[in-house]
């Protein structure tokens, strides 16, 4: 009785562990373009805290930082 009771434990023991497995701390994907990330949104605060506008083409910086930061988040989802 006590071998099936022991055998029975281990079993649940094992398709526990199967079923929640432990998760090892996230190590950071592609840190190259989370970089970039942090450095176009750096960017793009002071272009829109500058005095002056670039030489008319701060809108057009901006917008277009905007759409690199998106771009390469959705990289970062296709992992």
């Amino acid at each position: 009785m006590t071998i099936k009771l022991t055998r029975l434990l281990a079993a649940a023991e094992f398709l526990l562990a199967l079923a929640f497995p432990v998760n090892s701390p996230a190590v950071p994907r592609h840190p190259e373009i989370q970089q970039a990330i942090a450095a176009l949104r750096r960017a793009k605060d002071h272009m829109e805290h500058a005095a002056h506008d670039f030489g008319g083409h701060r809108v057009e910086a901006i917008r277009a930082t905007d759409e690199a930061i998106r771009q390469l988040e959705i990289c970062m989802k296709y992992d």
